[in-house]
């Protein structure tokens, strides 16, 4: 993990604040400690401190003030913020009457949010850490990623990763969501959880999620919003330029924030680079490297999918529609798997259509470019996919 060097740039002008969040395991707290080895360091994870503070939040204001200057030169670190929001009235002061900056760490600020906690007045620039992406990593292998995911510790450890998965899910992600509070009937939103399994990177029907579950539809909806706002999941809206009765335009898609995890609920083991489960697990991966690179990149654009109630879709429109992404699965493309492309192109006339597959050489096809996923992912982080 110490040789993996992270895409993310967290380079803040002195007196800069920041927000980094992430999913846990993401290796947020690894990346502080490398690059800001001199900081000051405050884990809320440690029930003392967390204990402490909690009850007299004041206490970390008049510490710092106490501190050395020297010491304070440096961003402050506060890992897990989220667990006391309180905090950040304190970081307030400090950051406007004594010129303090800090790194203010979480997995999510809808804690924070939710309290009405101080989230700085945009004091603080917000970054993201991902999981791994592949311009991290060297010679990564398709079913490796697929069957592992790219959060650190499960990508490096081939031996054990199925056990670490699996404890990360029921450990972690249901368990956060309960221990923060944000859900009150437990047993509704762990059979949502696992619906999630079946029904992720699919046109998302609430009414049937939520019959599933045993809650209403309003309820679904609240529950997807909460794997958006605890960064567990990414939402993407139809794409829709114009109105058009045989595009969709309401159904979103919700995909999980990395493809191991996805597989884990799905329950899925991948030993081949064939079939319907491959084909949907390495579209999520394709969407992940996408997600990171426009985070990392600071470019931002529109994530959205394309599809017809005739059935033609394209997977990912990119940029309000400057790049439309199709991912197919196949080691041999026919003219079968462009007819989704050939369509968006003549409605829309995006500037890049690229089809990312599993083929063994480049070639373009009627203004469509046939990438190898390889290729794609390095065109991607160089920059020249958008």
């Amino acid at each position: 993990m110490e040789n993996i060097k992270r895409i993310l740039k967290l380079d803040l002008p002195r007196g800069q604040s920041a927000f980094l969040w992430g999913p846990r395991k993401t290796g947020k707290t690894s990346y502080l400690k490398k690059n800001f080895p001199d900081s000051l360091y405050y884990d809320f994870l440690k029930t003392d401190l967390f204990l402490e503070l909690s009850k007299t939040p004041s206490l970390f204001r008049e510490r710092l003030i106490a501190k050395e200057e020297a010491l304070l030169s440096k961003p402050i670190i506060l890992d897990e913020v989220q667990k006391i929001p309180q905090i950040l009235d304190e970081v307030h002061w400090l950051i406007e009457n004594k010129g303090l900056s800090f790194i203010l760490c979480g997995s999510s600020a809808r804690k924070l949010t939710r309290s009405h906690a101080n989230l700085l007045g945009g004091r603080a620039w917000c970054y993201r850490l991902f999981p791994f992406a592949s311009a991290e990593l060297k010679n990564i292998g398709l079913l490796r990623v697929l069957n592992q995911g790219m959060l650190p510790s499960h990508y490096l450890d081939e031996k054990n990763y199925k056990k670490s998965l699996t404890a990360y899910v029921q450990d972690y992600l249901k368990e956060e969501v309960f221990n923060e509070g944000l859900v009150r009937n437990i047993p509704a939103f762990s059979r949502f959880f696992d619906a999630v399994g079946y029904s992720h990177g699919e046109l998302t029907n609430y009414s049937n999620i939520a019959r599933d579950c045993g809650v209403d539809a309003k309820t679904a909806r609240e529950y997807y919003q909460i794997l958006i706002d605890t960064l567990l999941a990414i939402r993407l809206e139809p794409f829709k330029r114009r109105q058009s009765r045989q595009v969709i335009t309401s159904a979103p898609k919700f995909y999980l924030f990395d493809v191991g995890v996805a597989g884990i609920l799905a329950k899925r083991v991948l030993e081949e680079k064939k079939g319907e489960e491959f084909g949907r697990a390495f579209e999520h991966f394709i969407l992940m490297e996408i997600s990171a690179y426009n985070s990392y990149s600071d470019l931002n654009f529109d994530i959205n999918f394309w599809r017809t109630k005739s059935g033609l879709e394209v997977d990912f429109v990119l940029g309000k529609g400057k790049v439309a992404i199709e991912v197919k699965g196949s080691s041999r493309i026919d003219s079968r798997d462009l007819k989704s492309l050939k369509a968006f192109i003549e409605e829309y006339s995006p500037q890049k259509a690229v089809l990312v597959c599993n083929e063994k050489e480049r070639r373009v096809s009627d203004k469509i470019q046939i990438m190898p996923w390889k290729d794609f992912l390095f065109e991607l982080w160089a920059g020249n996919i958008l």
